[in-house]
């Protein structure tokens, strides 16, 4: 596969981006992009000279002269900036000379970059950020997770087939079971927005299992996650911050009480074990579904592991075709209505 990375996105690139350009190429057969501006990429790449032979990486720098930063205004930022990195690796993407495109810069612009030059797919309303989400059983794929913050009952619905298809294929789930993010279990719980994407998903050909509240999430209930990226953020966000609180709180009952020492070798091969079930960077991205091409959104402050999983798994998504079965699904399900 051949994946075009957006060197320049990401609050520690390009450092953390050129590290995990390295990373992969090392460990995978993937050919990277590395766009952005040349010169500081190249002296990125120098820093790594005594450590890697260089040559023998796959590694080829696209040039681009511009970038876009976090606090740009996603549309106009990449209607304005058609050199920036982010738009050279959307455009790589839809020229059919990258499988994929992955950034960990602004994600509103990368979403506009995605739908600017890769279009939405014939029938989708509006594309959604997928993300994992770890929860009992494994893991939990949430949909949308901040692409829309308002929404319509419809695009709910087609948040929950693209998710669906999406946690199958790639997920490699079967029969995954999709809930629909709410107050209560109940058919009749919720607000206007949820009871009408209720009746709609109940009429979709996934495997719908009514409402799920917010800690059926992280305990194993579903495998997709459906709500508006409102809700779908602030579950992310939740998440991180708990799991972050959960760790230090471990670390600080440690040290209040030396009696439970002798015992820290072994439970901090569980703490660790438990770290990495949680930790971001070995999901590397989400990808944003509904568009014709691959694109794959990371965390601003992803370092060069994170950056690593998300081309794995930009490289993945696109190995399963992932557009061509959500064109097929929603036109069955728009037939299936008529």
């Amino acid at each position: 596969m051949i994946i075009a990375l957006d060197a320049m996105g990401g609050d520690f690139a390009p450092a953390s981006t050129v590290e995990g350009a390295i990373f992969a190429a090392k460990e995978s057969k993937h050919k990277i992009l590395l766009v952005g501006i040349e010169k500081i990429l190249v002296g990125e790449l120098l820093k790594y000279r005594g450590r890697y032979d260089l040559k023998s990486l796959n590694i080829e720098i696209i040039n681009a002269t511009e970038f876009i930063t976090m606090d740009e205004h996603p549309a106009k930022a990449v209607r304005q900036k058609k050199d920036s990195s982010l738009s050279v690796c959307a455009r790589l993407v839809a020229d059919g000379k990258a499988d994929a495109f992955v950034s960990m810069g602004n994600s509103g612009a990368a979403m506009s970059a995605a739908l600017f030059y890769l279009k939405r797919i014939e029938g989708v309303l509006r594309p959604a950020i997928s993300t994992v989400f770890p929860n009992f059983g494994g893991h939990c794929i949430i949909a949308d997770m901040g692409a829309n913050v308002d929404c319509t009952p419809e695009y709910l619905l087609q948040f929950g087939i693209m998710a669906s298809l999406f946690c199958e294929k790639v997920a490699s789930v079967e029969n995954p079971r999709v809930g629909l993010v709410s107050i209560g279990e109940e058919s009749t719980k919720g607000n206007e927005l949820t009871l009408a994407a209720f009746e709609l998903l109940k009429k979709a050909d996934i495997n719908f299992i009514g409402n799920v509240e917010g800690r059926d999430i992280p305990g194993g209930k579903v495998d997709v996650a459906i709500c508006d990226g409102f809700v779908g953020n602030v579950i992310l966000k939740l998440g991180e911050g708990l799991t972050e609180m959960m760790l230090k709180l471990i670390r600080k009952e440690f040290k209040q009480h030396p009696m439970t020492w002798a015992s820290l070798p072994f439970l901090w091969l569980a703490i660790k074990d438990l770290r990495k079930r949680v930790d971001y960077s070995e999901f590397g991205g989400a990808p944003l579904l509904g568009v014709e091409g691959v694109c794959i959104i990371g965390h601003g402050s992803s370092n060069g592991k994170a950056v690593k999983n998300a081309i794995f798994a930009g490289a993945e998504t696109a190995k399963h075709n992932i557009a061509a079965g959500i064109k097929e699904a929603i036109l069955r399900y728009n037939n299936k209505v008529v």
